[in-house]
C-alpha cells in the first residue's frame, strides 16, 4: 500500500484529534546521520503536505458520504480513454472487494438532476463499487463547472499512465466546453505553450482516428506531432482511414496500432498517381520542430526552422560528409552505390 493511500485512509478511518493543526507532527527522532535526517525530513514534509491538503478540504466544508454509485454520473468532460484491456480495473475492483475503498472520490450535486451527483474524479472507483454492489465513499463539495474541470485535471495530472493523446484530448474537450485557455493550463498544470501543442495535435488528428488508435502510452509528443503533420495531406489521411478500417487493425495493442497508422500515413503514394511535392516537418527528440523538408523526385529542399539557431545550418553542412559516409556503410547506401 502506498504512503499516500495510508495517509488518506488514516484521516477517514482513524479517530481524529480535537483539532487539526500544525502541532500534530511526528515525535522527535533519534540522532542519525545527516543523509538519513534529510531523507526522513523530505518524507515527512511530503506527508505533511498531503495532510494539509486534506485538512483544507475538511475545513472548507467537504463532507464524506457513502453514496449509491448508481446515483453518480461522470464528469461531462472525458479525460481518459476506455481501454479494452481491463486488467488494471479488475485489480482495482479486487482490491476494493478485499480491503474496502481506501481513497474517496470527489463529487458535487448534479447541476441538472436533483438527487443525483456528478463526479470530478474517481470514475473507475464508481464503476468498481457499482459492479460490487456496494456504496462508494465520496467527498461532497460545492463546485462550479470550472472548479470541477480543474479538480479533475489536477487529480490525473501527476499520474504517469495518462498518455500524451489523452491529455491532448482532455485539453480539447475543456476548450470545446467553452472554458478559457487558462482553465486548460490550470487543469493540466502546464504553461500556455504546452497547452497550444496539446491542442494543435488534438485538433489535427480526426477523433475517429484517435479512438481507433487508443491511448498509446509509449508514444510521446514528438511522434504525435509528426503524425498530425502527416495527416494534413489528404492522401495520407485516406491511407490511415483505410488502415484503421482493416479488421486486423483492432487486434493489435494500442501502441502497435499507432505505429500501423503512422506507417500508413508515411507511405509514399504509388508512382505516377501524383506529382505533388512530398513535404514533411522534422522534429527533435524532444518534440520541437527544427526543420521542414520538401522533396520532388530526386530534388530535396531543407528549410531550417526560424526558432533554431542560425549556426545549426553551418554545423549541418560541416557534418554532411560524415553523415554520407555513415549512410554509405548501410544497406541502403550500398544498394545505391551498386546501381
Amino acid at each position: 500500500m502506498s504512503k499516500r493511500t495510508d495517509t488518506i485512509k488514516s484521516l477517514f478511518t482513524a479517530p481524529q484529534s480535537s483539532t487539526l493543526s500544525a502541532d500534530n507532527v511526528p515525535a522527535a527522532l533519534p540522532r542519525v546521520s545527516s543523509g538519513s535526517v534529510r531523507s526522513l525530513k523530505d518524507s515527512f514534509s511530503e506527508v505533511e503536505k498531503e495532510n494539509e491538503e486534506l485538512r483544507e478540504r475538511i475545513a472548507s466544508g467537504a463532507v464524506i458520504l457513502e453514496i449509491d454509485p448508481s446515483l453518480i454520473d461522470p464528469s461531462p468532460l472525458s479525460d481518459r480513454f476506455r481501454d479494452n484491456d481491463d486488467s488494471s480495473f479488475e485489480a482495482l475492483k479486487q482490491s476494493i472487494a478485499q480491503r474496502g475503498q481506501e481513497v474517496p472520490i470527489l463529487v458535487r450535486e448534479h447541476p441538472e438532476a436533483k438527487g443525483r451527483y456528478q463526479s470530478a474524479y474517481g470514475h473507475r472507483r464508481v464503476r468498481a463499487t457499482r459492479e460490487l454492489g456496494i456504496s462508494v465513499k465520496a467527498i461532497l463539495r460545492s463546485l462550479s463547472d470550472e472548479a470541477l474541470v480543474v479538480a479533475q485535471g489536477l487529480e490525473n495530472a501527476p499520474r504517469e499512465d495518462l498518455s500524451f493523446i489523452e491529455r491532448a484530448s482532455f485539453a480539447m474537450h475543456i476548450e470545446d466546453a467553452g472554458h478559457s485557455r487558462s482553465i486548460v493550463q490550470d487543469a493540466l498544470s502546464i504553461d500556455r505553450a504546452e497547452a497550444s501543442k496539446l491542442l494543435a495535435v488534438a485538433r489535427s488528428v480526426p477523433p475517429e482516428v484517435v479512438r481507433a488508435i487508443g491511448k498509446a502510452p509509449k508514444v510521446g509528443r514528438g511522434r504525435w506531432q509528426s503524425f498530425a503533420e502527416l495527416l494534413k495531406d489528404a492522401a495520407a489521411l485516406k491511407r490511415v482511414r483505410a488502415a484503421i478500417a482493416d479488421p486486423k487493425f483492432a487486434e493489435r495493442e494500442t501502441d502497435a496500432r499507432f505505429l500501423a497508422a503512422f506507417s500508413a500515413a508515411s507511405r509514399p503514394s504509388p508512382a505516377g498517381t501524383s506529382k505533388a511535392p512530398d513535404e514533411k516537418p522534422v522534429f527533435s527528440a524532444s518534440g520541437d520542430k527544427i526543420a521542414h523538408v520538401r522533396q520532388v523526385e530526386r530534388e530535396l529542399k531543407l528549410t531550417i526552422d526560424k526558432n533554431v539557431s542560425a549556426t545549426f545550418a553551418a554545423f549541418l553542412v560541416e557534418q554532411l560528409p560524415a553523415i554520407f559516409d555513415a549512410f554509405s556503410k548501410t544497406s541502403g547506401g550500398q544498394e545505391t552505390t551498386e546501381v
